[in-house]
């Protein structure tokens, strides 16, 4: 806003002392009491009757909004206002500064699904509150594209998605852990049985002894798969299930939280765009009002204008309420969206860590079955090792001969 050329209004009209003109970058005039730094559309004038300045009932809102002048910076009129939209944290740091109005500054500002955000032409490159990391609280605030759809998906929805899905990971892998264990115990059932097989139970000799040896590391086998089975569901299959039904509760409770702060910050900027539609007509109405009186079209113009500024102030005052109820619906939501982003983060680590664990358990059961299972056959390797088959032939000749006395020719 710049102060009007000479040859215009500040030469044609004089003005009360203490005022002068200004024009807004949209070229509508407003005027300045230097004073008091109060500031008014209509041109004040000095005839009898009407209040040289505007006066303190004029309006009783801040620079941004309609009413007070910054020492030695014009105002913004109500179509350009500037109201401060902070995000407050441990450290604190700006996501914007505007009003959440269609109408504010495009220079400044966007207003994304009631969300107050810096415009990307005109902001400075913000600092990451984890810059090292890649963290899920520094890149999820603002809406995506939905590849499925035409609509969009909120940032925080795309963190609920992954993880929901890493659930439905873990669920699977309980399953497949499941689906292992039944096959251990079916496995084993079938060593068992196998091992009471009679076949070939009839072999002699230290042959006889290795192949019973073979039959019996069968059952030992047997009982080494139940052990691992029921190990696999006590270490690994049932703290996959009961960390997922935890994870699931946490999951539910993030998502309802942040939905109703999210909704609350909606119902608070349609607040605000009403309170500013009303305060726009309040305006409008103003205006015409004070036309009237210049002209002088009715009697009672002065009465309606007091009416009509009391009703425009009392406008700019529930604006200015909407305005800080909605920063401060936008700040909690800010807030929230951190601290549950990282508590997301913190689900997403333990839940991978918890996981990785189990799995780990996984293999080392493993390599205790394959060594038990290797015991096992241990005893066969030792007999089949001793088997000789020339002992063998001399103890069951020993038990089964008839007479060593050979047959001779018969003599005449």
């Amino acid at each position: 806003m710049v102060p009007p050329p000479l040859g215009e209004e500040s030469q044609t009209v004089v003005l009360p002392p203490g005022w002068q003109s200004y024009l807004s970058p949209q070229g509508r005039r407003y005027y300045v009491n230097t004073a008091t730094n109060e500031t008014t559309w209509e041109r004040p004038s000095t005839s009898p009757g009407i209040p040289a300045s505007p006066g303190p009932h004029r309006s009783s809102l801040p620079p941004t909004v309609n009413g007070y002048h910054v020492a030695g910076t014009p105002a913004h009129p109500p179509e350009t206002a500037h109201m401060s939209v902070r995000k407050s944290t441990g450290d604190s740091q700006n996501l914007g500064s505007s009003s959440p109005s269609k109408k504010q500054s495009k220079e400044n500002t966007i207003t994304i699904n009631c969300v107050t955000f810096p415009h990307p032409d005109t902001m400075l490159e913000q600092q990451l509150l984890k810059p090292t990391e890649w963290s899920y609280c520094d890149y999820f605030w603002a809406d995506k594209k939905d590849p499925q759809g035409n609509g969009t998906v909120a940032g925080f929805e795309l963190l609920l998605q992954k993880q929901l899905k890493g659930k439905q990971m873990q669920k699977e892998m309980s399953e497949f852990i499941r689906e292992r264990i039944k096959i251990e115990e079916e496995y084993a059932k079938n060593l068992a049985k196998l091992s009471q097989n009679s076949l070939a139970a009839q072999e002699e000799g230290s042959l006889g002894e290795a192949w019973a040896q073979v039959k019996k590391s069968l059952a030992d086998e047997a009982e080494v798969h139940l052990k691992f089975s029921a190990k696999l569901h006590s270490e690994v299959e049932k703290p996959l299930m009961n960390f997922r039904e935890n994870f699931k509760k946490d999951m539910k409770k993030c998502d309802h939280h942040i939905a109703d702060l999210r909704k609350q910050l909606v119902s608070r900027y349609a607040a605000v765009e009403k309170a500013r539609k009303a305060l726009t007509e309040r305006q409008r109405d103003l205006e015409m009002k004070t036309q009237q009186l210049e002209i002088k079209l009715s009697n009672k113009t002065e009465e309606d204008i007091k009416k009509a500024r009391r009703k425009s102030t009392q406008a700019g005052d529930d604006l200015m309420r909407c305005v800080d109820l909605y920063n401060q619906a936008q700040s909690k939501w800010f807030e929230e969206m951190v601290t549950t982003t990282l508590e997301l983060e913190r689900l997403e680590v333990e839940r991978v860590e918890m996981i990785r664990q189990h799995l780990c358990q996984y293999t080392q059961l493993r390599h205790e079955t394959d060594m038990f299972n290797q015991s096992t056959v241990e005893p066969v390797d030792q007999l089949l090792r001793k088997v000789d088959p020339a002992k063998d032939r001399e103890l069951w000749v020993r038990e089964h001969k008839t007479g060593n006395i050979r047959p001779v020719d018969m003599e005449i």
